[in-house]
């Protein structure tokens, strides 16, 4: 992470104070807003590609900071608006690159699944705090991926596992990105209860830390997906618009749910219990942790997927009762939980070499690769230093297993022959390198 600059951080505080206080500040000369620009791109690492789009993100941010001071200074709402990472981007820009829910998949209607849940008549605590109880990860950074479904869908599975087995597992979201394709498609957005369906057919799913998340779609590893570290037994949706319901699931574990997130000020959100306005459009999915009451509000605790630089350390308080049946932002739309009483599987055993062989082995992690061959029978083995790459024809060479084209001609690794496009070509290409005996050879193919 990046260490912040104790001074800039100073500042950036001190100037959001003071729009709290005067609202009329962003208007003034002093300070100037090009020199608080500067200060927020130091303090969230930001640089731009020329001078005439660091002017434009000059432009949205005067904008955006007109916005927060408007807001703040209103004095009359429950919650606050900031300068936080995402503010040199539009409305527009920020939900294209931010949300991720699936239209395509609501619209077209859910498998509604029925399945125990609490009665309409049981009481529940008058308030419930996840975290409090160990059963909530960290708060992850979907990036510029609309994966906010599988984020959504591993905290509910997290948080289930937790309560039933004792103990708290951060799982893999790029499993999900990566290989449930029937009807979730990666950074293209999915829903949660495909997520869910696709957990309990494959048997469980594997950790953050041994397939862990890099913002993009990748070709689905084989070998990972048939690690079942977390198992669930199937899913139950909450009753749309039923708030009563939901409230006794979260009150049970926490609760997957779809929100219009898109707002500006969801977008700029600070602190305090977040009241709107906002659309029921949905278009984001988030975790349901827990809830409570502050100052007369009620409120669900929301953990996002934006970072801990987001929000409260990356949670928001979303106004519960709003009177609305639907639920502030659409909240009480479509929420659904993973059933657990089964026991996970016992651990798999640590990976070994790699057997080539009855005689011979590589090393962890690398392919065995025919180097000399008799009537079908391997002579002599090399080892190549990638998992489940693919050796090439020559004996000499392997690739990746996701651009697994050996091009010897141009020394290149491509994802398919034939009238490969430019975009094709640059977005992965992997070097040829000699495969060797006993020893890693192929590393840092550029992504």
């Amino acid at each position: 992470m990046k260490e912040n600059n104790p001074y800039t951080t100073l500042c950036l505080s001190l100037f959001s104070l003071l729009l709290l206080v005067n609202p009329s500040l962003c208007l003034s000369s002093t300070p100037p807003v090009s020199e608080l620009f500067e200060a927020w791109c130091k303090e969230h690492g930001k640089a731009y590609s020329s001078e005439r789009e660091k002017l434009h993100r000059l432009r949205v941010f005067r904008d955006n900071l007109d916005f927060v001071a408007r807001h703040n200074g209103n004095g009359s709402s429950s919650y606050a608006l900031a300068l936080n990472a995402f503010a040199d981007l539009t409305d527009q820009e920020f939900r294209s690159s931010r949300l991720g829910l699936s239209r395509a998949a609501v619209n077209a209607g859910r498998p509604r699944i029925a399945g125990p849940g609490p009665g309409p008549g049981l009481g529940v605590p008058s308030s419930v705090d996840w975290r409090d109880k160990g059963a909530v990860t960290r708060v992850k950074d979907q990036g510029s991926c609309g994966a906010c479904w599988s984020f959504s869908a591993t905290g509910a599975i997290e948080g289930i596992n937790k309560i039933f087995t004792g103990s708290l597992v951060s799982l893999s979201e790029q499993e999900l990105v990566d290989c449930d394709k029937t009807y979730n498609d990666g950074c293209g957005g999915g829903l949660m209860d495909y997520a869910f369906q696709f957990v309990v057919d494959n048997h469980g799913i594997d950790t953050e830390d041994d397939y862990p998340y890099l913002v993009q779609d990748r070709t689905c590893n084989k070998q990972k997906l048939r690690r079942h570290i977390v198992t669930i037994d199937g899913y139950v949706d909450v009753p749309a618009n039923n708030e009563k319901m939901l409230l006794q699931a979260v009150a049970n574990q926490p609760v997957s749910v779809g929100i219009s997130g898109g707002e500006r000020a969801f977008q700029l959100y600070s602190k305090g219990v977040f009241t709107g306005p906002c659309s029921t459009s949905l278009d984001h999915a988030v975790l349901i942790v827990g809830y409570g009451s502050q100052n007369g509000v009620d409120y669900w605790i929301v953990k996002n997927s934006w970072g801990s630089r987001w929000g409260m350390d990356g949670y928001v308080y979303m106004q519960r009762n709003s009177g609305n049946a639907e639920g502030l932002c659409g909240i009480n739309m479509l929420p659904s939980y993973p059933t657990k009483t089964s026991p996970n599987p016992p651990p798999s055993p640590a990976p070994g070499p790699t057997r080539c062989d009855l005689f011979t082995y590589c090393s962890e992690g690398k392919t065995c690769c025919c180097k000399s061959r008799f009537i079908g029978i391997c002579l002599s083995w090399n080892c190549c230093g990638l998992d489940s790459a693919v050796c090439c024809k020559d004996h000499h060479y392997c690739c990746p297993q996701d651009y697994p084209v050996c091009d010897t001609t141009s020394n290149q690794c491509l994802k398919h022959s034939g009238n490969l496009t430019e975009t094709e070509a640059l977005r992965k290409r992997g070097s040829l390198r000699k495969q060797s005996s006993w020893q890693s050879i192929v590393e840092g193919w550029i992504l």
